[in-house]
């Protein structure tokens, strides 16, 4: 494999599986179709990483996009070109500060988990490196400033709210913690565009089961990074660079906006509200991943209840959100997939609070009744903490397996308020979760 050198434009924090799946792939359809001409930089963020291997192929790995497509079983394969070398900054430190002297970097991408965008308040300026992801940027833009260089447009994929704009307040933190004056605070502020992003596509990474593995390393031998997504993808940036960054000309489905939260409330109350109110359900009923709900009958009627009869209207039943749980119903479908339902189910009383309850309280004032399938959904949970294998707070454990069903709605401390004006509609359905034979359980709502 070879990959040839051209103009170095991206930084890029992080060298997993999700972004050579997301933002290589779409560098890589850029340079391809003829209307970029820059290649990627891949910091390594931590001090374990795969830079070393990442080098030993020049970049280049092979990635496997697979699932359903308009009804139909669809598998395709890249080689991606669009990374030009690895820096591991904790072997190779003045390396990874020369990037801030190349005039031709103009964007800045970062994908360092939920974690990785925080102000920790210990290191040094001349620490090599300093610890977190925001202190080695900003030692990063010390040095872009110094230089009397541009800013950067920065793309932060971490999946956190609002991650720009906690990116952009850690840097300014270490800004004052360093003393680096004004000026470079205000060419921070003002030189610099820190995008706040949603992100969505499911990235399997390396094959893990060996069958697999043997099967993909077939196709490419000697690739020790190969990557598995997704078909489906969707990338909402707050700002618009379309024109230097002509993603929408190349087909990928990138969505430049001046407001990236509609579209946040509309995965987290289709997509994750589907697989919340779904699974704990489901896993009680006797199934394990999301594919079997899928493919079973009862538990898929289930699902089209709870989304296209509560959560769409709720939302806006609009051809977009219409179109997006389409999108959603052939996600949960991909046979190369095993999305298992316990691992959706960590914390769970948390993540109905976000994901499903706030539907649940705008159903009810806007149609004056309850919304039938999701006090299901929340009937469910109680009884899979009662009764399933629920992974939460020891203290959340407690209270869910010794309290009532009523006082669980009761409890303010759970969900910020009293929600016991479900308990009328749900009471049934977790009497009869608990008490009847599962073949029972999804007939009384639908």
């Amino acid at each position: 494999m070879n990959n040839s050198r051209c103009r170095e434009t991206v930084i890029q924090f992080g060298e997993g599986g999700f972004l050579r799946s997301f933002v290589d792939k779409f560098f890589d359809i850029l340079n391809k179709s003829g209307l970029y001409d820059g290649k990627v930089v891949v910091v390594q963020p931590i001090p374990e990483g795969l830079c070393d291997t990442l080098n030993a192929q020049r970049g280049v790995y092979n990635l496997f996009l697979r699932g359903i497509e308009g009804g139909r079983e669809v598998c395709e394969r890249t080689e991606i070109h669009s990374i030009s070398r690895a820096i591991n900054p904790y072997t190779d430190y003045d390396a990874y500060l020369a990037l801030a002297e190349n005039p031709d970097m103009r964007v800045i991408t970062s994908n360092t988990t939920e974690a990785g965008i925080e102000y920790l308040g210990v290191e040094k300026l001349d620490d090599k490196p300093p610890k977190s992801f925001p202190a080695k940027l900003t030692a990063l833009l010390w040095r872009r400033y110094q230089l009397g260089l541009p800013g950067f447009i920065i793309l932060s994929c971490e999946l956190i709210d609002r991650n720009g704009d906690a990116l952009r307040d850690c840097v300014l933190k270490y800004c004052d913690l360093w003393q680096l004056g004004d000026g470079f605070r205000e060419w921070i502020e003002k030189e610099n565009h820190f995008c706040s992003t949603l992100v969505d596509r499911i990235c399997t990474g390396y094959p893990k089961e060996e069958s697999e593995r043997a099967e993909l390393s077939a196709l490419c031998p000697g690739d020790k990074m190969i990557d598995t997504a997704e078909i489906f993808h969707l990338w909402v940036i707050e700002g618009n660079f379309e024109a230097e960054l002509p993603f929408k000309k190349a087909g990928i489905n990138v969505v430049w906006t001046d407001n990236v939260d509609p579209y946040k409330k509309r995965k987290v109350r289709i997509l994750n509200g589907a697989h919340t109110s779904m699974v704990l359900g489901a896993y009680l009923y006797g199934l394990r991943t999301v594919g079997e709900c899928m493919r079973d009958k009862t538990t898929r009627a289930f699902l089209e209840a709870a989304v296209l009869g509560e959560i769409l209207p709720t939302i806006g039943d609009t051809d977009d959100n219409r179109e997006f749980a389409k999108a959603v119903f052939e996600r949960f479908e991909n046979p190369y997939i095993k999305h298992m339902l316990l691992s959706i189910a960590l914390n769970s009383v948390s993540k109905f609070k976000v994901r499903v309850l706030p539907t649940m309280l705008e159903y009810r004032e806007k149609f004056g009744k309850n919304p039938k399938a999701l006090c299901f959904s929340i009937a469910a949970l109680a009884a899979f903490y009662k009764k399933g294998e629920p992974n939460d707070s020891p203290e959340i454990m407690e209270f869910m397996k010794s309290a009532s069903f009523y006082d669980i709605l009761a409890a303010v401390e759970l969900w910020d308020q009293d929600i016991t004006c479900f308990y009328e509609t749900a009471a049934p359905f977790y009497e009869t979760i608990m008490n009847r034979p599962c073949e029972e359980w999804f007939k009384c709502v639908l």
